[in-house]
């Protein structure tokens, strides 16, 4: 069996090892433009070692934007500051992957340190522009969405293959579609937030309609030889929900479509789910869709130890692991994997930190 230091090839492009950053929201840009906080924040975990190191969740239009502090790439403005962060990744020998995203209801929201609530149009917000499968409103701090129209679907998802051009001239190796978290492509898929009564809601064929046309439309733009992922929230954890089969049943039409990675996450669709956080509690989702749809996946969520994160991969439980919390803590987390795992070979220090890398 593999091991967390074994490199994964996905299409034409080869991680060194099994170890991802998970995107993490800074809420440090401007105007939608990455700052140098975003160079130093993943570059240095690039230069710390891992295979794979993925921005945050990137806005496709400007209204997608969870807080006005988020980053974009809805504009030709915004490849060249993603370009600079795109290749020190690529020079430091780790994959740099984008997630591509739309915030849907919970958008023109406060980043985390300023509180609770809706950004209002004079402090920078939208909330008249706020966008969703139907006009429910996640919670009392989130603004009421406008149900979407058709000619709204159309130009979310061109939008989505926009972004994706942009992502490649930007430098990009691999793509990630953000479906997970209760945002606009989740809110799409669960029965919970979307109350549609056309095409694009119900049954569950029309449901995920809007994700797999998404999916066809970035597939023209982003090449054939790149890996595209994406993210899912495998349950919903509320009763009537979405489910965990039915990811596992979108997954096998998502490999269909030229997804060839799930990151499997869960949760986000309503603020009163009862989930049972704790470590590698989301693994088995990853289990389960890597071996009934038959796709590669990638598993997170409270995964801090070397041992363990290794026992996964070796198990054949997911084909890599992704890191968020354990990331902000340890840049250098696969150098201490290496250490205590006994593996220390695998792993190559940065010419600059020589000797005194061990």
């Amino acid at each position: 069996m593999p091991h967390l230091f074994d490199p994964l090839a996905l299409r034409s492009i080869t991680l060194r090892n099994r170890i991802g950053v998970s995107p993490m929201c800074q809420y440090s840009a401007i105007d939608g433009a990455p700052t140098d906080w975003h160079l130093v924040h993943l570059g240095s975990r690039a230069v710390g070692g891992a295979g794979l190191v993925m921005a945050e969740a990137t806005a496709v239009t400007s209204q997608g934007r969870i807080s006005p502090e988020d980053t974009g790439i809805w504009s030709d403005a915004h490849i060249l500051p993603w370009a600079r962060i795109a290749g020190f990744i690529a020079d430091q020998g780790a994959i740099p992957a984008m997630q591509l995203a739309h915030a849907g209801r919970k958008a023109s929201t406060f980043a985390p340190w300023r509180g609770k609530g809706i950004v209002t149009k004079e402090e920078g917000g939208w909330p008249e522009e706020v966008i969703a499968p139907s006009a429910i409103q996640f919670y009392e701090f989130t603004p009421m969405p406008r149900e979407m129209s058709l000619d709204d679907i159309a130009q979310v998802q061109q939008a989505w293959a926009d972004a994706a051009a942009r992502c490649l001239t930007a430098g990009f190796r691999l793509l990630e579609i953000h479906a997970a978290h209760g945002y606009l492509q989740h809110s799409f898929l669960s029965p919970i937030s979307n109350q549609r009564t056309d095409e694009y809601g119900g049954r569950f064929e029309n449901r995920i309609r809007m994700l797999l046309e998404t999916v066809r439309a970035v597939r023209v733009v982003w090449p054939a030889e790149l890996p595209l992922a994406v993210r899912l929230s495998c349950t919903d954890w509320v009763a009537g929900g979405w489910s965990i089969q039915d990811s596992i049943d979108l997954s096998d039409r998502l490999r269909r479509e030229g997804v060839d990675l799930i990151d499997c996450s869960s949760g986000g669709t309503t603020p009163d789910a009862q989930i049972p956080a704790g470590p590698a509690f989301q693994t088995p989702f990853a289990t389960a869709i890597r071996q009934e749809a038959e796709v590669a996946t990638a598993a997170v969520g409270f995964l801090t130890e070397p041992a363990q994160v290794n026992g996964i991969v070796e198990r054949g439980e997911a084909d890599l692991v992704f890191l968020a919390r354990e990331y902000l803590r340890d840049p250098y987390f696969p150098r201490r994997a290496a250490v205590e795992l006994g593996l220390r070979e695998h792993i190559t220090p940065p010419v600059q930190y020589g000797r005194a890398w061990w």
